[in-house]
């Protein structure tokens, strides 16, 4: 007997978090995360988005994390 999670068939439910674009992947590119500005830095080991939290301390994101919270290169209202 399979489990549900081992057998996936067309037409089933889809992963919300596939459907969520990744991050542009150009340096110095800003973008939008839950009301606040993050700065794509780049260097040799692993680029970082930078931004802060709700306090204004440095808050560094991966573009994994990034895609979960969800972006937009506008600032949402």
């Amino acid at each position: 007997m399979s489990s549900p999670a081992s057998a996936a068939s067309p037409g089933g439910p889809v992963d919300e978090l596939d459907e969520l674009p990744s991050p542009p992947t150009v340096p110095c590119t800003v973008v939008w995360s839950q009301g606040r500005p993050y700065v794509l830095e780049s260097d040799s080991v692993r680029p970082r988005w930078m931004g802060t939290d709700h306090n204004g301390r440095p808050q560094a994101l991966t573009g994994e994390e990034l895609r979960r919270r969800g972006w937009s290169y506008r600032r949402s209202s």
